[in-house]
């Protein structure tokens, strides 16, 4: 193909090759902020429609502030595959053991079996450790009780399934108790497992993943079906 025509020519020399100041380059490499990770424990049977609206939302750029800031890993007890108990096949980005506050924007418990027998403690004990180091914690269903066991909702406002039910975990938060479909306290946002939509709200909320008002009309999107709340969400976010 001749040139002038669209054919692809090489340069004649260096000198048309584009030059890019050291300035410029600080500036872009300034330009793009760090990208933050969430991180989802995940188990053999864990409930993957708990923390479902929490982890979409996180991952796709749509209507967030800063599109492509945020992502989620999977952390299991090991790195060896787990199912859902909606039989999803999850492989686990990293184990528990390597998984260091410093490194997480949050870590999101899901509820799922063997909560309510004393397992996962090794999970619970992690969310201590991120809560102990300033790192929110999000813990729905099951998980709630996991944390009661080692003491960590007695010092905090909470909810859960039912006080009857984290009664049955022997803790002492009792007083502290919120009758709430989900509840922020201090970084360490609790749920029923009945409130997958407001424990995902309370997790973006946290975290600014959306302006207030792109996260109001997301809720009640979700909430009601309504398509009027989907153009408020397109218009908050484009604003």
């Amino acid at each position: 193909m001749k040139p002038g025509h669209g054919g692809c020519q090489r340069p004649s020399s260096t000198s048309a090759l584009p030059t890019v100041s050291a300035s410029s380059a600080s500036r872009a490499s300034h330009a793009a902020p760090p990208v933050r990770t969430v991180h989802l424990y995940v188990f053999d049977g864990f409930a993957d429609w708990e923390p479902a609206f929490a982890v979409a939302g996180i991952h796709s750029p749509a209507f967030q502030r800063e599109p492509g800031r945020w992502r989620v890993r999977t952390v299991g007890d090991t790195t060896a595959a787990v199912q859902s108990m909606g039989g999803l096949q999850v492989q686990p980005h990293l184990a528990l053991a390597d998984l260091q506050p410093a490194h997480s924007a949050m870590l999101i418990l899901p509820g799922g079996p063997g909560w309510d027998q004393g397992e996962h403690l090794a999970a619970a004990r992690k969310g201590e450790q991120f809560l102990q180091a300033g790192v929110p914690v999000a813990a729905i269903c099951g998980a709630t009780a996991g944390l009661a066991r080692l003491g960590v909702l007695d010092e905090r406002r909470h909810t859960s399934n039912a006080l009857a039910y984290l009664k049955g975990t022997h803790y002492g938060g009792s007083d502290r108790y919120e009758d709430e479909p989900a509840f922020n306290d201090g970084g360490l946002i609790t749920a029923g497992g009945m409130a997958p939509l407001e424990f995902a709200r309370e997790i973006f909320r946290a975290l600014g993943i959306y302006s207030d008002e792109a996260l109001e009309a997301w809720y009640a999107l979700y909430r009601t079906g309504r398509s009027e709340h989907f153009a408020r969400l397109q218009q908050s976010a484009a604003a």
